[in-house]
C-alpha cells in the first residue's frame, strides 16, 4: 500500500468530495478493506470484519484508521461514489503502462497494439434487478480493453447484462496510430469507419455472409498458412455507405486447430502474416478475464448496488494493476498469481517484499545450520 500515489488518491476524493461529512472510516479506509478482500479471497462483508478484527493490532500500522465494520463498510460501497476509485485506477494504470512500455509481445511491432472483448457476469435475479439480462437471471458485463504489452486494462466500462457488446464502440476512446484487434461480434461498420477517421487501424474477423467485391490481390506464402490477400469493396446496399473505402481481407488456415479464419482491417502496409498474428494475440484479452475471475472477486458482490457494483468492479482493477506496478518496479520474477496467493498468506507479515517473492529457498540453508544432531553414524 506504500506504492500507492496518495496524492492522486486524495485528489480524486477531493473531485468527488468522498469524505464530506465523514469523521471516521474515510475513503482510504473503504479502499484498504476492499483491497484487503480482493488479496485474501473474502467471501462475504461478514468475513471481512472478522478477519481483520482478528488482525486490530496490526491495522493502524498497515494504514488503517477506523474501526471496521461490516454497516460501515456496505453504507460506504452504497453512497460513496464509484468515480473516485475509477478515476484512481486511470492513474495506476497510466503508471503500469509507462512500465510496459517497452516489453514485447508476440509481434514485434513498434506501435501499440489493444485487445477489446467482454466477458458477462451471471448474477441473481431477486437481488440485483436492475441488472435484468434474461427472463429470470441478471449479469453484468465488463466491456474491457487492454494494452497487449502487460496486459494492462486501460479502458473498463461496466454495464448491464442487456448492453449489446457493438454499442461499447461507441464508449472506446480512439488512439490515432494504434491497433485494436477485436472478433467478429463487433462487426458494424459505420462505428469501424470511426477508426478509419480517427488514423486508428482495426483488425477484426469477418462474417460469412459479407457481399464485396474483389479490387486487388497480393501473392502469400501458403507454406505460412496463409491463403489469400485482396483489396475489396463493400457491395451492399447499406454496408457500401456506412464503409465507402476499401478494405483489406485476409484469409488465414491454421493447421494445428484445422480452422480458417478471415479478418478484414484497414491497415495495407503490414504483412498478411502479421495480420494474423496481431489476431492471434487477441486471445490475451481472454486469458485475462479467466485470471480476474480466478484471482480477484469479481465473480460475487458484496452489495447489490449498481454503486457497490462498479465500486467493486474498479477497486479489483487497481489491486491487478497495482500487482502489476510492484512485480515490474521490484523485478519480481514470479508470475501475478504466484504473488497475489503469497500475498494472500502473508499480508500482516512484516519482512521486504523482495523477500517474501523470493524463488530461492532458504530452507536447506537454514537446516544445515542447526544443531540438530545425527541420528545414526555411519
Amino acid at each position: 500500500m506504500t506504492r500507492l500515489p496518495t496524492y492522486e488518491f486524495n485528489r480524486c476524493i477531493r473531485r468527488y468530495r468522498g469524505n464530506y461529512r465523514m469523521r471516521q472510516f474515510s475513503c482510504r479506509d473503504q479502499f484498504l478493506c476492499m483491497a484487503f478482500a480482493q488479496l485474501t479471497y473474502r467471501e462475504s462483508l461478514r468475513d471481512i470484519e472478522t478477519c481483520l478484527r482478528s488482525m486490530s493490532h496490526k491495522l493502524y500500522h498497515a494504514g488503517f484508521r477506523a474501526t471496521v465494520a461490516r454497516s460501515t463498510l456496505a453504507d460506504a460501497n452504497e453512497l460513496r461514489d464509484w468515480c473516485i476509485y475509477a478515476d484512481f485506477a486511470a492513474v495506476l494504470i497510466a503508471h503500469a503502462r509507462e512500465l510496459y512500455a517497452k516489453d514485447s509481445f508476440a509481434v514485434d511491432l513498434d506501435q501499440t497494439v489493444y485487445a477489446f472483448d467482454s466477458t458477462t457476469i451471471d448474477l441473481c435475479l431477486k437481488l440485483f434487478p436492475w441488472a435484468q439480462f434474461r427472463r429470470r437471471k441478471s449479469a453484468v458485463k465488463l466491456h474491457t480493453l487492454i494494452d497487449l504489452r502487460g496486459n494492462i486494462p486501460c479502458f473498463v466500462h461496466v454495464s448491464g447484462g442487456k448492453m449489446a457488446d457493438v454499442t461499447s464502440l461507441d464508449l472506446l476512446p480512439i488512439e490515432a496510430g494504434a491497433f485494436y484487434v477485436m472478433d467478429r461480434g463487433y462487426t458494424d461498420f459505420e462505428r469501424l469507419y470511426r477508426f478509419t477517421q480517427g488514423m486508428a487501424f482495426f483488425i477484426i474477423r469477418a462474417k460469412r455472409d459479407l457481399d464485396f467485391a474483389r479490387r486487388a490481390h497480393r501473392e502469400v506464402d501458403k507454406t505460412t498458412g496463409l491463403r489469400s490477400d485482396q483489396t475489396i469493396i463493400l457491395r451492399g446496399p447499406k454496408t457500401s455507405g456506412l464503409y465507402p473505402d476499401p478494405l483489406r481481407r485476409v484469409s488465414y488456415y491454421a493447421a494445428d486447430i484445422d480452422k480458417r479464419f478471415v479478418f478484414l482491417t484497414n491497415n495495407f502496409i503490414l504483412p498478411a502474416l502479421t495480420i494474423a498474428q496481431l489476431y492471434k494475440c487477441r486471445w490475451q484479452v481472454e486469458l485475462f478475464f479467466k485470471w480476474i475471475k480466478q484471482y480477484l472477486r469479481i465473480k460475487a458482490f458484496y452489495g447489490n448496488s449498481i454503486n457497490a457494483v462498479k465500486t467493486q468492479v474498479w477497486i479489483a482493477v487497481c489491486v491487478y494493476v497495482l500487482v502489476a506496478i510492484v512485480k515490474k518496479e521490484l523485478k519480481i520474477e514470479r508470475s501475478l498469481g504466484e504473488i497475489l496467493q503469497i500475498l494472500s498468506i502473508s499480508l500482516f507479515e512484516k519482512m521486504p517484499l523482495l523477500q517474501a517473492f523470493s524463488l530461492e529457498c532458504t530452507q536447506d540453508n537454514m537446516s544445515s545450520n542447526c544443531n540438530q544432531l545425527s541420528l545414526f553414524d555411519f
